[in-house]
């Protein structure tokens, strides 16, 4: 079932949800799936949300496991249940929320085990790994009426928020292409030798959904990114991000078509994923997303650009905005920005009232912006454009690109054709 015809049962299923989240002291208790760097973040920003206690972390690392809880018992005084298998965590009764930041090709699965498990969840970008499931990551929030919220933080800045509606309201006029930049600044990975891994990290587990392989130091901790078995490129590391916020500025879904081109530059190295990618993403109506992703030496700064009927409008990475109208070379004046919303404080009160609508990044949006990544990866991976149906969620008469909709799962840790 496609994304765009999942929204249309969403504020049925919604109001489905009829009971509240309650507690007896409406304290919110919350897991932690991955403890690396943003997994650490994830603990520093729970612990200032109010009336919320961080009751478990699940981590494959022994090592980071315990200095995860240790921070958590520096804070609180109160340590944290420690859990290797996710799965064990999440047959605990008393935790309401989970907090996703493992590895991408663990996002899904992971979140629609939790919620399959009763559990609410907010998870990292980019949300899936491949667009089979995002599909079902969907569907499993609408089945099971969980608060399901993406990582894309954005949509919570002040300046990003009020950029957005003045461009809804019509300020640059209609919008006809948004396109962006990223510098990424990859150096090279050089080469690792396979090796036994570390007596603390459970490799099966790490592994997980992905085929068994042998382990060198360029996947653990962070370089998996660059590795198609796990990660998706700067593409989904960070252009997620940058898609997101062109994708919410322009009022759009999904294209129907796609071309990238790149490849991986200025060294030999053991990674696999495009270090420069250039793609375009085209829609029905002949608008068009055009982003830039470069690891090579740039001093070009990260930005978004709005090309409307009337003028255009440059973001740039701080989220300050300048208009200019017409022929006019002197830009409009600055406005000012509402404050920055805090994102967990959002997601545990939407958690509370059992309402996803209140969410700024409810999961269908943040699985839509992810898809645009994966269809961009899957044309570079292929070599040429790509047609797509956004209703289908099929590359027409291309069975060489739908194989790349979803991948070879290794059991037990299958992402189900039925949710």
């Amino acid at each position: 079932m496609a994304l765009t015809m999942v929204r249309r049962s969403f504020l049925v299923s919604a109001a489905a949800a009829s009971q509240s989240w309650a507690a007896a002291n409406d304290r919110l208790r919350v897991a932690i799936v991955g403890l690396g760097s943003r997994g650490t973040a994830h603990i520093k920003e729970l612990l200032l949300v109010a009336n919320l206690e961080i009751a478990a972390l699940v981590e494959v690392d022994g090592a980071r496991a315990e200095a995860a809880s240790q921070a958590v018992f520096a804070k609180t005084g109160k340590r944290p249940l420690i859990f290797t298998d996710m799965r064990r965590a999440f047959e605990d009764k008393n935790i309401d929320a989970v907090t996703i930041a493992t590895t991408n090709h663990w996002h899904a699965l992971t979140a629609i085990w939790a919620m399959q498990a009763g559990k609410h969840v907010y998870v990292e970008k980019p949300v899936s790994h491949n667009i089979f499931e995002g599909i079902q990551l969907v569907k499993t929030a609408r089945k099971y009426n969980r608060v399901a919220a993406g990582g894309t933080q954005r949509r919570w800045w002040g300046p990003f928020r009020k950029a957005v509606e003045l461009l809804h309201a019509g300020t640059i006029g209609d919008i006809y292409q948004g396109n962006f930049v990223f510098p990424g600044n990859r150096d090279s990975l050089g080469f690792k030798p396979v090796t036994q891994p570390p007596a603390n990290l459970n490799w099966d587990l790490w592994v997980g959904p992905a085929p068994m392989q042998d382990y060198h130091a360029n996947l653990v901790p962070y370089n998996w990114h660059w590795f198609w078995d796990f990660g998706n490129g700067e593409l989904g590391n960070n252009g997620i991000h940058m898609l997101d916020v062109l994708r919410w500025g322009m009022q759009k879904t999904l294209p129907v078509s796609v071309r990238s081109i790149g490849g991986r530059f200025g060294y030999k190295d053991q990674g696999q994923t495009p270090n420069t990618q250039n793609v375009t993403w085209t829609y029905a109506d002949g608008a068009s997303i055009v982003g830039q992703l470069r690891g090579l030496y740039t001093q070009e700064p990260m930005s978004w650009d709005f090309f409307g009927s009337k003028g255009h409008m440059h973001l740039m990475a701080n989220g300050d905005f300048r208009i200019t109208l017409g022929r006019s070379k002197q830009p409009e004046p600055a406005v000012t920005y509402p404050a920055n919303l805090d994102h967990f404080a959002n997601f545990a009160d939407a958690v509370r009232a059992n309402d996803p609508k209140l969410l700024h990044a409810e999961i269908e949006e943040t699985a839509i912006s992810t898809a645009l990544c994966h269809m961009g990866n899957i044309s570079h991976r292929l070599g040429r454009e790509l047609r797509f149906d956004p209703v289908k969620m099929v590359f027409p008469n291309d069975a060489e690109a739908n194989a790349m909709l979803t991948r070879k799962y290794r059991a037990p840790y299958v992402v189900p054709e039925k949710v």
